[in-house]
């Protein structure tokens, strides 16, 4: 991750104030028309960012003329989806450009997170296309989908910090766009619909449910909810170091799996027993995925990229996963750059609705990039020293154990750093009726190094902690400041609710205005699998058990 903060949002206060005459309640009604008589000027007034919106409502080949909240909200993000395709054509082309590896790695990076952004807007708008009757999507759907494209633009822009290639010409182009602030407007908008609904339904394949406060919905067939607790699976495909299987290699069955047709539902890959040295990648589109492996001590996918040796924090990891629905069991993630070289990542994970179950994750530094979209992790090993769960996806931890490894002398182990920017960003790192330990390597010398729950990486960070094992390793101040600064304190949200053990006191925590000792139920349930990732949707049919609320 990063060291450099990007503050692409400031002055949240003066935003909120805004919206409040945009929302007010005699205004409710969604297809009821606004008063006073709508204009762009107006409309544009109300957002975060009303300069660029005027700018560019006034400029377009479109004639914008919104009479309601829900024609302004496809609007702005198709403005937004304009400047996405515009900025991606400007990386595209410099592409010849690039004359060093950093260019390369850090130009790699932007075009696929460009392209990734352009997706996201897109199935935005199909979603909230039509009427309330035939939409493909939620309010909630689209908030997770704006969420990520602008986090992609905020990890473009990070890696060309890190390599040193933030004044090409290509990063200044793009940034120059206004993509961030349509975006951010963009969220705005959607996050008050989605606050004003009262009976959320959510997707799942594209197909909207209600969700059930008692028990699995009603369309889940008993094949899907036991696939994957199954001993006896039926793969699609065979991956065996001994030539045994269809393929040698991970990432050759992986290609396979994505020539096949989209509409074939769930491939399954199965991964025999061996240590498999290569980078493998999860492409968009190559959706559905499911791979299992023979147990985290017999099957191992490892590599030893890292910032150190020339990556983007990005780009560094063994495994990244981006097509939707990717499921993993009994498998292991490794990162061997080791503590010297910073930055090197396990598995980056930027698939929607995924879930990791019985998995482990090891590395020091930047172990696990969650780094956007809807995750489920269930019963995973988590190994690292400095920010190694990171990143700005929607994601629950549950009977996960996390243990933390011994860092370089004079470092701190930090175990979170969540990189929500945006203030209607629906993202957050939940960690949930888990275990935080010391790991083998570090217990013998635990007094001689201080580790905390987390630290602040963007200015809207949001972690929270719940019925979870806190070890007397943890600081009883329990969280950090970002580089002994006051970075974010008072905007940042970080939240404790009936941990136990004995690093799970909170008499001296910190004083920040953004920590809370949670008390209310309520208040904790928000960030529970039900609440934060709509898991009673989805979860269900990936047969992992879970936990809804709390």
């Amino acid at each position: 991750m990063a060291m450099h903060i990007i503050g692409l949002l400031s002055l949240v206060m003066l935003f909120i104030i805004s919206f409040s005459s945009f929302f007010d309640p005699a205004l409710s009604k969604r297809s009821s028309p606004l008063s006073p008589p709508s204009n762009v000027t107006w409309w544009c007034s109300k957002t975060p960012h009303p300069e660029p919106c005027k700018y560019f409502m006034s400029h377009s080949r479109q004639r914008y003329s919104p009479k309601h909240r829900t024609q302004f909200r496809k609007m702005m993000v198709q403005l937004a989806m304009d400047r996405a395709i515009n900025a991606r054509k400007h990386v595209l082309r410099y592409g010849p450009n690039c004359d060093n590896n950093h260019q390369k790695a850090a130009w790699s990076d932007c075009l696929k997170l460009y392209t990734n952004t352009v997706l996201q807007l897109n199935r935005t708008l199909q979603g909230i296309g039509g009427s309330n009757l035939n939409r493909s999507c939620s309010d909630f759907d689209a908030q997770t989908w704006l969420s990520t494209a602008l986090t992609n633009i905020q990890t473009c822009h990070l890696g060309s910090q890190e390599l040193n290639v933030s004044a090409d010409k290509f990063i200044t182009q793009i940034r120059s766009n206004n993509l961030s602030q349509l975006i951010s407007n963009s969220l705005a908008v959607n996050g008050i619909l989605m606050k004003k609904d009262q009976n959320v339904t959510y997707t799942y394949y594209g197909t909207e449910y209600q969700e059930e406060e008692g028990g699995f919905p009603s369309w889940l067939s008993r094949h899907d909810r036991r696939l994957l607790q199954s001993s006896s699976l039926m793969a699609n495909l065979v991956v065996a170091k001994d030539g045994s299987g269809h393929y040698k290699t991970v990432q050759g069955a992986i290609n396979a799996a994505a020539k096949r047709r989209v509409s074939s539902g769930r491939f399954i890959i199965y991964v025999k027993r061996g240590v498999y040295r290569e980078n493998i990648e999860v492409a968009l589109n190559n959706n559905n995925i499911m791979m299992v492996g023979d147990g985290i001590r017999n099957t191992i996918i490892t590599s030893g990229h890292s910032v150190g040796g020339g990556f983007t924090t990005y780009n560094s990891a063994t495994a990244g996963i981006d097509g939707f629905h990717f499921l993993a069991r009994d498998i292991t993630f490794s990162n061997t750059a080791g503590p010297l070289k910073g930055q090197a990542v396990a598995l980056r994970s930027a698939s929607d609705l995924s879930v990791f179950y019985r998995c482990a994750f090891k590395g020091y530094q930047d172990t696990l990039f969650v780094h956007s979209q809807r995750q489920f992790y269930r019963e995973c090993y988590i190994y690292g020293t400095i920010d190694f769960i990171f990143g700005n996806a929607a994601v629950v931890f549950q009977n996960c154990i996390i243990l933390v490894r011994r860092p370089l002398k004079g470092q701190a182990n930090i175990i979170t750093a969540q990189g929500r920017n945006d203030p209607y960003q629906n993202t957050a790192i939940s960690i949930q009726n888990s275990r935080i330990v010391a790991a083998p390597d570090l217990k013998p010398v635990v007094r001689a190094f201080k580790t905390y729950l987390g630290r602040p990486w963007q200015q809207y960070s949001r972690t929270v902690v719940i019925k979870t094992y806190i070890d007397s390793l943890v600081s009883p101040l329990g969280w950090s400041p970002w580089l002994e600064t006051n970075f974010a304190l008072d905007t940042l949200y970080y939240g404790e609710y009936k941990n136990y053990g004995p690093g799970s006191s909170t008499r001296r925590r910190v004083k920040w205005r953004g920590f809370h000792v949670i008390n209310s139920p309520t208040v904790a349930s928000r960030f529970t699998v039900g609440s934060l990732i709509a898991g009673r949707s989805w979860l269900p049919a990936t047969g992992v058990p879970f936990t809804s609320g709390l």
